[in-house]
């Protein structure tokens, strides 16, 4: 089943945060119940992948100011089939900021995130079941501003109220900070 690497990744991410139940629970009830959850085409929501972008110290993050939802967050996008999450999260990562070199801080699920998304022209809302990992650009940090955005910037962690009240957005950097739970604090690449 294409659907069983991600199960297994969701089933992974409930052994570290067993207080994130509820969310887990609606996502692991939507792939099982949807075969074709990777699809944009499923009206209802779809898996998407996003990317947790943090500089060579971890000390910032890469933001977005979506376009479309005028807000500033993470780099992230639909799936369009491919049920290799972390890929989807790489390619959108580089599609949306050019960054180079990304790599993934751990093959392992950073943080799961359900968010609606209002309905605009022929487009009913739906949610996205958005699947995030964290990504580390060791570079220079030089990016590209693509169509999708109004801007990008790199944000201090410690300053990301300064750009967002997104409670997903703090969540992650909580994540990041915590010893045990952070790339950064166990010694990954």
């Amino acid at each position: 089943m294409h659907r069983a690497p991600l199960l297994n990744a969701i089933a992974e991410y409930a052994t570290r945060h067993p207080e994130e139940t509820k969310v887990i629970d609606r996502f692991d009830r939507f792939v099982r119940d949807h075969p074709d959850c990777f699809e944009r085409s499923l009206a209802i929501g779809h898996i998407t992948g996003s990317a947790w972008i943090v500089n060579a110290a971890g000390d910032a993050v890469l933001l977005t100011h979506h376009r479309k939802l005028n807000r500033w967050l993470q780099p992230g996008g639909h799936a369009d089939g491919d049920p290799d999450v972390l890929a989807v999260a790489m390619r959108e990562a580089d599609e949306e900021t050019g960054l180079n070199p990304l790599e993934a801080a751990t093959p392992a699920i950073f943080d799961l995130d359900v968010h609606p998304i209002p309905a605009r022209r022929d487009e009913p809302e739906h949610f996205h079941f958005d699947v995030r990992y964290a990504i580390r650009h060791s570079g220079d940090g030089a990016f590209t501003v693509t169509e999708e955005s109004h801007d990008l910037a790199w944000v201090p962690i410690a300053d990301l109220s300064d750009y967002t009240d997104e409670e997903s957005i703090h969540r992650m950097a909580k994540k990041w900070s915590e010893p045990l739970t952070s790339p950064l604090e166990q010694g990954m690449p």
